[in-house]
């Protein structure tokens, strides 16, 4: 199939179970209730996912308050009730975030329920996303390895040691969400490729990185003002991912200033072109989708482009949020009767 349509990973999550619009929403319901109420939410995303015509969906990271902080929950070693603040992507906002205390270890399966839950309730290709080591490391604070790429690495093996899970579990694709690829640019190509690869090492699923400019919230759009007209960061990067064993990559191309011909910089990678703006309420027509597909297909082969939103739903409005999915999938659809 020409353009199989995903989502970056997440979608908002219904009022009963979190505050909506809100980025790091507490849940509204505790114990065996919120329980109930994850896996509730993460079958209604799938229904929503296959009604609007997307090919790979996700569990719209229904059972995570955060889509670092939920894989971090579960570790040992991490110091949640002692939260101090830290910068965050280079100090472009600042958060409330645990502390690594301790030699880091997985207390069992981190995702295992929203999973199962996923691949037994759609015959459809299941992808779930991971937080990258270097993402992971950006939202921590370190009181023990007094080293990042130490803790980096530390991270990247219990990644891969839930990736693996996952994958037995049925799961299609598995993408580590990595935003902090674009504000770190040397220490991508000194580490953050290695540390990305160690978390995906021995996995024979389909492999993907996402990098974008992230959510659609204040902090995000304005930063975004400050990268001039043509955001060629990615100019620096690109080659050093293409030579990965990482096999697609997840890039913003709707209303981005990201020039598309950088993207003929990964001729090795299926590339995830985000068709879809989700910094804005504006709704995408399928027109509009196809528009950004064919525009990619001028430095992308069409059989190496996959159509998904620019990032994550998950601070939107719900009613937005299904708009703009009805759109991606009727916009692969239509791409893939012109374009074919």
């Amino acid at each position: 199939m020409l353009f199989p349509s995903t989502i970056a990973g997440s979608l908002p999550k219904p009022e009963w179970l979190a505050e909506p619009n809100t980025l790091w929403a507490p849940w509204k319901c505790q114990g065996a209730e919120l329980a109930r109420a994850k896996r509730d939410a993460t079958l209604l995303s799938l229904k929503l996912q296959e009604d609007c015509g997307i090919d790979i969906v996700t569990e719209g990271e229904q059972a995570r308050q955060h889509f670092v902080h939920g894989f971090l929950e579960k570790i040992e070693g991490i110091d949640f009730a002692h939260k101090v603040e830290m910068g965050i992507r280079n100090d472009r906002y600042k958060a409330m975030v645990p502390q690594v205390v301790a030699p880091l270890k997985l207390r069992g399966r981190v995702h295992a329920d929203e999973a199962r839950i996923a691949r037994t309730h759609t015959a459809r290709k299941v992808k779930f996303t991971l937080p990258g080591p270097m993402t992971i490391i950006d939202t921590i604070a370190d009181k023990y390895y007094g080293d990042r790429v130490r803790m980096a690495f530390a991270f990247a093996e219990l990644l891969n040691e839930e990736a693996k899970a996952l994958q037995a579990d049925g799961v299609d694709v598995i993408q580590f969400d990595e935003p902090a690829f674009n504000v770190y640019m040397d220490q991508v190509r000194d580490w953050g490729i290695r540390a990305l690869e160690r978390a995906a090492e021995g996995l024979f699923c389909t492999t993907a990185v996402h990098i974008c400019y992230g959510y659609g919230i204040k902090a995000n759009t304005d930063w975004k003002q400050t990268l001039g007209g043509e955001w060629r960061q990615y100019e620096e990067t690109f080659p050093s991912i293409d030579k990965s064993s990482i096999q697609q990559v997840a890039i913003e191309c709707r209303n981005s200033r990201v020039p598309l011909e950088l993207l003929g910089l990964l001729p090795n990678k299926v590339v995830q072109a985000g068709v879809v703006d989700v910094a804005s309420d504006e709704v995408e027509t399928a027109e509009d989708v196809v528009r950004v597909i064919e525009n990619v297909a001028k430095f992308v082969p069409k059989a190496n482009i996959v159509a998904t939103t620019n990032c994550g739903m998950a601070p939107m409005r719900r009613e937005i949020a299904e708009a703009k999915l009805m759109a991606l999938g009727a916009g692969a659809k239509l791409a893939r009767q012109k374009l074919a």
